[in-house]
Protein backbone atom coordinates (compact mmCIF):
# COMPACT_ATOMS: atom_id res chain seq x y z
CA UNK A 1 0.00 0.00 0.00
CA UNK A 2 1.39 3.26 -0.83
CA UNK A 3 2.45 5.29 2.20
CA UNK A 4 1.34 8.80 2.84
CA UNK A 5 3.96 11.49 3.19
CA UNK A 6 4.67 12.30 7.11
CA UNK A 7 5.14 15.93 6.79
CA UNK A 8 4.35 18.57 9.85
CA UNK A 9 3.27 22.13 8.98
CA UNK A 10 2.27 25.45 11.37
CA UNK A 11 0.38 27.91 9.74
CA UNK A 12 3.16 29.71 9.56
CA UNK A 13 5.34 27.67 7.09
CA UNK A 14 3.62 29.45 4.14
CA UNK A 15 6.19 32.28 4.28
CA UNK A 16 8.96 29.35 3.31
CA UNK A 17 6.20 28.53 0.61
CA UNK A 18 5.37 25.60 1.76
CA UNK A 19 1.84 23.76 0.51
CA UNK A 20 -0.23 22.36 3.13
CA UNK A 21 -2.91 22.49 1.22
CA UNK A 22 -1.28 20.23 -1.51
CA UNK A 23 0.51 17.63 0.93
CA UNK A 24 -3.28 17.18 2.73
CA UNK A 25 -4.71 16.90 -1.09
CA UNK A 26 -2.00 14.27 -1.69
CA UNK A 27 -1.77 12.18 1.27
CA UNK A 28 -6.19 11.78 1.30
CA UNK A 29 -5.76 11.32 -2.71
CA UNK A 30 -3.15 7.86 -1.51
CA UNK A 31 -5.74 6.93 1.06
CA UNK A 32 -8.32 6.94 -1.58
CA UNK A 33 -6.43 4.92 -4.08
CA UNK A 34 -5.59 2.11 -1.69
CA UNK A 35 -9.38 2.59 -0.99
CA UNK A 36 -9.76 2.10 -4.52
CA UNK A 37 -7.22 -0.35 -5.96
CA UNK A 38 -7.93 -3.68 -7.28
CA UNK A 39 -4.82 -5.69 -5.94
CA UNK A 40 -5.69 -5.03 -2.23
CA UNK A 41 -7.86 -6.31 -0.21
CA UNK A 42 -10.72 -3.33 0.20
CA UNK A 43 -11.68 -4.67 3.72
CA UNK A 44 -7.74 -3.80 5.02
CA UNK A 45 -6.45 -0.07 5.28
CA UNK A 46 -3.46 0.28 6.95
CA UNK A 47 -3.75 2.37 10.31
CA UNK A 48 -0.48 4.59 9.92
CA UNK A 49 -0.74 6.06 6.62
CA UNK A 50 -4.19 7.03 7.64
CA UNK A 51 -3.34 8.70 10.89
CA UNK A 52 -0.49 10.65 8.95
CA UNK A 53 -2.87 11.92 6.27
CA UNK A 54 -5.27 12.93 8.99
CA UNK A 55 -2.22 14.91 10.85
CA UNK A 56 -2.19 17.02 7.96
CA UNK A 57 -5.27 18.43 8.81
CA UNK A 58 -4.67 19.37 11.96
CA UNK A 59 -3.10 22.64 11.62
CA UNK A 60 -6.11 24.46 9.58
CA UNK A 61 -8.55 23.91 12.31
CA UNK A 62 -5.81 26.31 13.80
CA UNK A 63 -5.72 28.48 10.38
CA UNK A 64 -9.63 29.11 11.51
CA UNK A 65 -9.16 30.38 15.28
CA UNK A 66 -11.48 30.65 18.06
CA UNK A 67 -14.55 29.18 16.80
CA UNK A 68 -12.86 25.93 16.40
CA UNK A 69 -10.20 25.28 19.25
CA UNK A 70 -12.30 23.02 20.50
CA UNK A 71 -11.72 20.97 17.09
CA UNK A 72 -8.80 21.66 17.23
CA UNK A 73 -7.69 20.47 20.65
CA UNK A 74 -10.20 17.29 20.43
CA UNK A 75 -9.02 16.30 16.64
CA UNK A 76 -5.05 16.61 17.53
CA UNK A 77 -5.53 14.49 20.87
CA UNK A 78 -7.64 11.75 18.87
CA UNK A 79 -5.10 11.85 15.89
CA UNK A 80 -2.48 11.54 17.99
CA UNK A 81 -3.96 8.32 19.23
CA UNK A 82 -4.41 6.77 16.29
CA UNK A 83 -0.62 7.32 15.07
CA UNK A 84 0.56 6.34 18.49
CA UNK A 85 -1.63 3.02 18.04
CA UNK A 86 -0.43 2.41 14.71
CA UNK A 87 3.16 1.66 15.91
CA UNK A 88 1.37 -1.74 17.28
CA UNK A 89 -1.42 -2.27 15.31
CA UNK A 90 -2.00 -2.18 11.35
CA UNK A 91 -5.42 -1.95 10.36
CA UNK A 92 -8.11 -0.11 10.90
CA UNK A 93 -10.17 -3.22 10.86
CA UNK A 94 -7.84 -4.72 13.55
CA UNK A 95 -8.08 -2.10 15.92
CA UNK A 96 -11.73 -1.83 15.83
CA UNK A 97 -11.60 -5.50 16.34
CA UNK A 98 -9.75 -5.44 19.40
CA UNK A 99 -11.81 -2.51 20.91
CA UNK A 100 -14.83 -4.45 20.17
CA UNK A 101 -13.11 -7.87 21.74
CA UNK A 102 -12.62 -6.06 24.69
CA UNK A 103 -16.14 -4.02 24.55
CA UNK A 104 -14.64 -0.75 24.96
CA UNK A 105 -15.90 0.60 21.77
CA UNK A 106 -18.49 3.22 23.17
CA UNK A 107 -15.51 4.09 26.04
CA UNK A 108 -13.95 7.64 26.16
CA UNK A 109 -10.35 6.93 25.34
CA UNK A 110 -11.38 3.93 23.19
CA UNK A 111 -8.85 4.09 19.26
CA UNK A 112 -12.68 3.09 17.24
CA UNK A 113 -14.38 5.85 19.61
CA UNK A 114 -11.15 8.05 18.42
CA UNK A 115 -11.79 7.13 14.82
CA UNK A 116 -15.76 8.16 14.43
CA UNK A 117 -14.54 11.27 16.43
CA UNK A 118 -11.35 11.95 13.55
CA UNK A 119 -13.76 11.16 10.67
CA UNK A 120 -15.99 13.63 11.90
CA UNK A 121 -13.10 16.29 12.00
CA UNK A 122 -12.01 15.37 7.93
CA UNK A 123 -16.28 15.66 7.28
CA UNK A 124 -16.21 19.19 8.24
CA UNK A 125 -13.01 19.94 6.31
CA UNK A 126 -15.06 18.39 3.05
CA UNK A 127 -18.06 20.46 3.85
CA UNK A 128 -15.86 23.81 4.17
CA UNK A 129 -14.23 23.29 1.00
CA UNK A 130 -17.16 22.73 0.12
CA UNK A 131 -18.90 25.71 0.44
CA UNK A 132 -15.73 27.48 -0.07
CA UNK A 133 -15.36 26.38 -3.69
CA UNK A 134 -18.80 27.54 -4.30
CA UNK A 135 -18.99 30.94 -2.36
CA UNK A 136 -18.12 34.31 -4.11
CA UNK A 137 -17.90 36.10 -1.13
CA UNK A 138 -14.60 37.15 0.69
CA UNK A 139 -16.11 36.10 4.96
CA UNK A 140 -16.09 32.19 5.71
CA UNK A 141 -19.05 32.89 8.50
CA UNK A 142 -21.59 30.82 5.68
CA UNK A 143 -19.10 28.38 5.07
CA UNK A 144 -17.85 27.71 8.74
CA UNK A 145 -21.48 28.04 10.31
CA UNK A 146 -22.48 25.19 7.69
CA UNK A 147 -20.22 22.93 8.00
CA UNK A 148 -20.28 23.14 12.05
CA UNK A 149 -24.20 22.62 11.64
CA UNK A 150 -23.90 19.57 9.61
CA UNK A 151 -21.06 17.69 11.64
CA UNK A 152 -20.38 18.93 15.10
CA UNK A 153 -23.51 20.75 16.45
CA UNK A 154 -25.97 17.72 16.88
CA UNK A 155 -23.32 16.61 19.29
CA UNK A 156 -22.69 19.55 21.19
CA UNK A 157 -24.45 21.15 24.04
CA UNK A 158 -25.87 25.00 23.99
CA UNK A 159 -23.26 25.86 25.34
CA UNK A 160 -21.00 25.03 23.02
CA UNK A 161 -23.08 25.92 20.25
CA UNK A 162 -23.25 28.97 21.69
CA UNK A 163 -19.56 29.52 21.77
CA UNK A 164 -19.07 28.39 18.30
CA UNK A 165 -21.42 31.24 17.41
CA UNK A 166 -19.45 33.85 18.99
CA UNK A 167 -16.35 32.78 17.41
CA UNK A 168 -17.91 32.35 13.88
CA UNK A 169 -16.95 36.41 13.71
CA UNK A 170 -13.57 35.95 14.33
CA UNK A 171 -12.35 33.80 11.61
CA UNK A 172 -9.96 34.98 9.09
CA UNK A 173 -11.22 35.79 5.79
CA UNK A 174 -10.99 33.68 3.07
CA UNK A 175 -8.23 35.72 1.49
CA UNK A 176 -6.06 35.61 4.76
CA UNK A 177 -6.44 31.68 4.90
CA UNK A 178 -5.42 31.76 1.74
CA UNK A 179 -2.38 33.90 2.30
CA UNK A 180 -1.52 31.45 5.20
CA UNK A 181 -2.08 28.22 3.06
CA UNK A 182 0.42 30.00 0.59
CA UNK A 183 -2.11 29.48 -2.20
CA UNK A 184 -4.06 31.48 -4.67
CA UNK A 185 -7.47 31.46 -5.56
CA UNK A 186 -7.80 29.09 -8.71
CA UNK A 187 -5.11 26.58 -6.80
CA UNK A 188 -6.38 26.68 -3.42
CA UNK A 189 -9.87 25.46 -5.56
CA UNK A 190 -8.43 22.99 -7.05
CA UNK A 191 -6.52 21.20 -4.32
CA UNK A 192 -9.77 21.97 -1.98
CA UNK A 193 -11.61 19.96 -4.90
CA UNK A 194 -9.03 16.82 -4.27
CA UNK A 195 -9.45 17.02 -0.97
CA UNK A 196 -13.26 16.45 -0.78
CA UNK A 197 -13.60 14.22 -3.79
CA UNK A 198 -10.53 11.83 -1.69
CA UNK A 199 -12.03 12.68 1.62
CA UNK A 200 -15.37 11.28 0.31
CA UNK A 201 -14.43 8.21 -0.41
CA UNK A 202 -12.07 7.68 2.93
CA UNK A 203 -15.54 9.26 5.02
CA UNK A 204 -17.78 6.75 3.61
CA UNK A 205 -15.56 3.67 3.65
CA UNK A 206 -15.06 4.84 7.43
CA UNK A 207 -18.82 4.89 8.00
CA UNK A 208 -19.48 1.26 6.55
CA UNK A 209 -16.66 -0.05 8.62
CA UNK A 210 -18.48 1.18 12.04
CA UNK A 211 -22.00 0.24 9.93
CA UNK A 212 -20.69 -3.33 9.11
CA UNK A 213 -20.24 -3.93 12.77
CA UNK A 214 -23.12 -2.75 13.62
CA UNK A 215 -21.72 0.10 15.79
CA UNK A 216 -23.76 2.83 14.21
CA UNK A 217 -22.11 6.39 13.77
CA UNK A 218 -24.45 8.85 15.63
CA UNK A 219 -22.83 8.48 18.99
Amino acid sequence: MAQAKEVHFSPMDSANGDKPLRKISEAFKDIANCINSQNQNPQQLELAPFSRACSLVSPLFRCLGIAFKFAEMDYVAKVNDLCETSKSISTLQSMMEKDIEANCVRKPGSHTRNLLRVKRGLDMVRILFEEIIVSEENSLKNPASKAYSEVFSPYHGWAVRKAVAAGMYALPTKAQLLQKLNEDEVSAKSEMQNYVAASTLVIVYIDRLFQSRELGIDW
